[in-house]
């Protein structure tokens, strides 16, 4: 008896989320729109809301469903936001033909690029020993010049000057202009 109560239950529910997704979805649509989903993916966040619904025992008994509907859009609405943050939708790039294409491994390729990494191994160590630190924690390490002044016991403008004097040395070695 339990099991038959609980079925139509279940059925019941699940009416009651086919009925506000006919009744509600444009609403819902226009809600996701207003709050900074794009139109694209609103169609996604408004499926998550009836997803959502759906898993949820008792929808029907609740008195005000499409208040409810619309509190579980506003949670869907912040874990859009929130997950674009986190994989920083905005700065991802659309993929171009022209700027993303395989590289070039051609033989004749790869040759020249061996050369330009031992003309610039050679002009890193040409370099003084000062400079080619400021140098390769600038760019391999990735830190900033207040960073490497403090490591390196010098003043920012002294490691601008060493880096200056590094790039425009192994930009000379590479045959390009600074």
């Amino acid at each position: 008896m339990g099991q038959v109560r609980a079925m139509q239950g279940r059925e019941a529910d699940q009416a009651a989320v086919a009925a506000l997704s006919r009744d509600l979805r444009p609403a819902l649509l226009r809600y996701f729109e207003r709050r900074g989903v794009p139109a694209d993916e609103a169609e996604d966040a408004a499926q998550e809301v009836f997803a959502r619904l759906s898993r949820r025992e008792g929808v029907a008994a609740i008195e005000r469903l499409d208040a409810y509907l619309f509190e579980t859009a506003a949670n869907v609405a912040i874990d859009y936001h929130r997950r674009g943050m986190v994989r920083l939708r905005g700065s991802h790039e659309t993929y171009q033909e022209s700027a993303h294409a395989q590289a070039d491994f051609s033989p004749e390729r790869l040759y020249s690029g061996r050369e330009e990494l031992g003309s610039l191994l050679v002009g890193l160590r040409e370099l003084p020993e000062r400079t080619r630190n400021v140098f390769l924690l600038a760019r391999l390490e990735n830190m900033k010049q207040a960073e490497i002044a403090r490591r390196l016991g010098v003043s920012v403008s002294g490691v601008e000057k060493h880096l200056a004097r590094a790039i425009a040395h192994l930009s000379q070695r590479l045959g390009r202009t600074p």
